[in-house]
């Protein structure tokens, strides 16, 4: 490694060092309580994307969100690392929330709709632009920002229905669990988080799609 990436490295470690200590003097025992208990309330499933950190742009606190992301926040019902987490989050931490984020820009959700070639990430991305297909007469009526933005919006509720097609989700309602699930978008140019449709919820036929919301 060279000098100039460990530098860098040192910095991570020393913005760590000056995070922790700022907390310490603000509350204490903060720590303390977080490494004893974690009690989320939300599971965040979200874009890899540097720019959509869920505890920020939500003002949440470490501890009180369980977050799970991938390139272009996709649910797979046979990615049984989504599984596994949202097994975790709903089983045993008894979260109450599944928000489901994508948002506006999306590289992964742009590389299906141009639909070129960019290697193995193209396996990953076929549900998106098998998405694209089913919407085509929609999308291709749009200009390209336009329609990018249209498909980031319909991969975000594809993607909560898929959610809600789990055996998880389907057994938890099943024992009259409450957990719902959010189709939410973030504008990276604005900060702004906005939902896309009505939760979906255990009182709805789970393979029904969301509905959509209108927002003023």
């Amino acid at each position: 490694m060279t000098v100039e990436a460990m530098d860098h490295l040192e910095d991570l470690l020393q913005n760590n060092r000056n995070w922790a200590a700022a907390v310490t003097a603000q509350d204490p025992g903060f720590f303390g309580k977080l490494a004893n208990q974690q009690h989320p309330k939300h599971l965040w499933i979200g874009c890899s994307d540097s720019r959509v950190p869920a505890n920020q742009i939500t003002g949440l606190a470490p501890g009180e969100v369980f977050v799970h992301r991938n390139v272009a926040n996709v649910v797979v019902e046979t990615d049984f690392n989504i599984l596994a987490v949202m097994q975790y989050a709903v089983d045993v931490l008894k979260v109450r929330n599944i928000i489901v984020c994508g948002h506006y820009g999306c590289g992964g959700v742009i590389a299906a709709l141009e639909n070129f070639r960019h290697g193995m990430i193209d396996n990953w991305l076929s549900g998106i632009r098998a998405l694209h297909r089913l919407h085509r007469n929609e999308l291709d009526a749009l200009p390209h920002p336009a329609a990018a933005d249209r498909l980031c919006e319909l991969n975000v509720l594809a993607q909560a229905s898929h959610v809600a097609r789990t055996t998880i989700l389907e057994d938890a309602w099943e024992r009259g669990q409450q957990v719902s699930i959010h189709s939410w978008i973030y504008r990276l140019d604005t900060g702004i988080i906005k939902p896309l449709a009505e939760p979906i919820g255990g009182a709805r036929d789970p393979r029904d799609p969301p509905v959509p919301q209108t927002i003023t």
